[in-house]
């Protein structure tokens, strides 16, 4: 017998009264509790920017409020149209995005941004429906109802991570929500609670609900407008639920990150990967190290390693080749951490050499030599990653 999404619904909420009256309740506490200062929120005004909607959409994807804030208003002020933003060059993109992460989101944007200018040129108009949306780079399910919801003003409804747990918690669903058949499910639901007219405030609704009381730890259920019928309130069960498979480890990588220090300033290099890591800021130079570790190493390990590294010349770096050349071998870190990225953890060990304006000529004909982009600078202001930032900081704290 197939099951359709109507029995599905029956089955979740067998009392019809609390279907109908969960979005009415969520709105409510939303009109009370919820957030409505922030910048890209648009429900308390007669219309909407769409194209900040998305931006600040793809800003949140991963990262907390607090962090997007300032990102958002700087991003911005510097491409305040999607045309600006479509007419740009990663290089000139990549800093306003710095510090912020998961920068595929950055290039996806960009991206999509000159996909919509050349639908705004055949449309005259922005995209308006789901479909529309999702046929934009880095734009899927779930945030393209959201823009459309709340920056259209038409009926979109989200199902991303926080209203999936809000909505497992509510109905005590214990299937693994990875699984696609949980996914559709989830999906039906969020599809039904979602109210025809208010569906843009009712998104933002369930983004606080689900990120300020139905948190992942610790879920503050007394403060709930629907935990009278939460199944997993019920049942103690809050800390259980959403079931959601372990994604596998990641790998671990390990890089000697080389700090040259000469009268206040260091060596930094304008990385120009085509859109690889870190692409388009200014970082210190990286030297691969071959390790297959699953932690940082100790002192011992990390002479060993880097020790191979440096007087292994494979020529396919050349840069690295040049500094293993013009630099004495260095085998204790100043500064350590590890940095966890979307797909791998990378541990990372400073080595600090200062060095004399003899080294600096060298070291400058050699860079200009390979056309590579550098400067010699404070790292104050430079468009660079958090963790070179880190590093820096770490070294600079222990010397002052």
């Amino acid at each position: 017998m197939t099951t359709t999404k109507s029995d599905e619904l029956m089955a979740a909420y067998p009392a019809i009264d609390d279907l109908t009256s969960f979005g009415a309740r969520v709105l409510e506490w939303f009109e009370r509790e919820g957030r409505h200062d922030l910048p890209w929120q648009y429900h308390q005004h007669s219309s909407a920017d769409i194209y900040a909607v998305w931006l600040s959409e793809i800003m949140l994807q991963q990262t907390q409020v607090a962090t997007v804030l300032g990102y958002y208003e700087r991003f911005l002020q510097r491409f305040g149209t999607v045309e600006a933003l479509a007419s740009a060059d990663w290089q000139e993109i990549a800093p306003y995005w710095a510090g912020l992460g998961y920068y595929a989101r950055a290039r996806n944007l960009h991206a999509g941004a000159k996909q919509v200018v050349a639908f705004i040129h055949q449309n005259h108009r922005f995209p308006q429906t789901v479909d529309e949306w999702q046929a934009i780079k880095g734009v899927g399910r779930s945030t393209a109802g959201a823009i459309v919801a709340m920056g259209v003003r038409g009926f979109g409804v989200i199902c991303d991570g926080n209203v999936k747990r809000v909505l497992a918690r509510h109905r005590g669903i214990t299937d693994d929500i990875t699984k696609s058949a949980t996914d559709a499910k989830l999906w039906t639901l969020a599809t039904a609670l979602t109210p025809r007219d208010h569906s843009g405030k009712y998104a933002q609704a369930m983004m606080d609900l689900g990120a300020t009381i139905c948190t992942r730890t610790k879920p503050k259920c007394e403060r709930c407008p629907v935990s009278k019928d939460c199944i997993a309130h019920k049942h103690g069960s809050q800390h259980l639920l959403p079931i959601k498979k372990k994604a596998a480890p990641k790998p671990h990588r390990h890089s000697a990150v080389i700090r040259v220090h000469h009268q206040g300033q260091d060596l930094w290099i304008h990385r120009q990967n085509g859109g690889g890591i870190w692409d388009g800021l200014w970082c210190l130079p990286l030297l691969p190290l071959a390790s297959d570790a699953k932690s940082g190493l100790d002192a011992q390990a990390f002479k060993e390693t880097v020790m191979r590294a440096w007087q292994t010349d494979d020529g396919e770096d050349l840069m690295v080749s040049g500094f293993t050349e013009l630099l004495p071998l260095m085998t204790t870190p100043t500064a350590s951490l590890r940095h966890t990225l979307t797909h791998f953890h990378w541990h990372l060990y400073l080595l600090t050499w200062v060095v004399d304006e003899t080294s600096v000529q060298n070291i400058n004909q050699m860079l200009d030599a390979m056309g590579v982009e550098y400067q010699w600078h404070t790292g104050t202001d430079l468009a660079k990653p958090v963790a070179m930032t880190k590093l820096v900081t770490k070294t600079n704290s222990r010397s002052d």
